[in-house]
C-alpha cells in the first residue's frame, strides 16, 4: 500500500493508494467531492505522522484537485494513487501517475508562465533603460516639465473661462417668481 523512499535530507517521500469510497459514502451526493478532498488530507495527516493533526499543513497539487473534481461533485474517484513528500511539518501531495489530459494542460500552463516571466524580465530591462536615460539627461526633462506646466496653466485658465460662461448663462436664464407670474398672465391673455 505504501512505498517508502527516504532521502538524505529531512525529506520523506511515500506513495499511497487512498481509498475514498468509504469516506464519501458517508455524506450526501452534493458534498462527495468535498469529502474526498478532506479524506485525502485526513489520510495523509495520519500516515505522514503530523503530530497536531492539522489539515492546514497538507498541500494538495492542482492536478490532484482536478482529478477529484473531473467527474463532478457527485462522482469523485473511488481510490486515488498519491505521492506525498514531507519537508518539516508541511506535506505536499501530488498524483503519482498524471493522466494524459492533465499532462498537456500542465505543459500549457508552464509555457504560459514561462512567457509571462520573459515579458516581466523584458519590462524590467526597459524600465532600467528608461531610468538610466533619465539620469543622463536631467536638463531635457526640466525643459519638458516647464512646457508641461505652462500647458497646464493654460488649460486651467480655459476651464475657468468656460465655467464663468456657464454660470453667466444660468444667471441669465433664471427668472424670479414675480416675472414668472407676469409671463404666465401674458400667455393666458394671448391664448384667449
Amino acid at each position: 500500500m505504501a512505498k517508502k523512499i527516504e532521502t538524505k535530507t529531512d525529506e520523506i517521500e511515500r506513495e499511497y493508494t487512498i481509498p475514498l469510497r468509504k469516506e464519501w459514502k458517508k455524506v450526501p451526493r452534493y458534498k462527495r467531492a468535498n469529502k474526498a478532498i478532506k479524506a485525502i488530507k485526513e489520510f495523509l495527516v495520519q500516515h505522514m505522522k503530523i503530530r497536531d493533526r492539522d489539515l492546514k499543513k497538507i498541500r494538495l497539487d492542482k492536478s490532484l484537485n482536478e482529478v477529484i473534481w473531473s467527474r463532478g461533485i457527485k462522482k469523485p474517484p473511488v481510490k486515488i494513487k498519491v505521492k506525498a513528500t514531507k519537508k518539516g511539518d508541511i506535506v505536499r501531495a501530488e498524483l503519482s501517475v498524471v493522466p494524459g489530459k492533465l499532462k498537456f494542460k500542465r505543459l500549457r500552463e508552464e509555457k504560459i508562465e514561462k512567457k509571462a516571466m520573459q515579458a516581466a524580465e523584458k519590462k524590467k530591462s526597459v524600465m532600467e533603460k528608461a531610468k538610466e536615460s533619465m539620469k543622463k539627461t536631467p536638463e531635457v526633462k526640466t525643459e519638458e516639465e516647464k512646457k508641461d506646466e505652462g500647458e497646464k496653466e493654460k488649460a486651467g485658465e480655459e476651464a475657468g473661462k468656460k465655467m464663468e460662461k456657464a454660470a453667466a448663462k444660468q444667471v441669465k436664464h433664471q427668472i424670479s417668481g414675480k416675472e414668472k407670474q407676469q409671463k404666465h398672465q401674458i400667455r393666458k391673455t394671448l391664448a384667449k
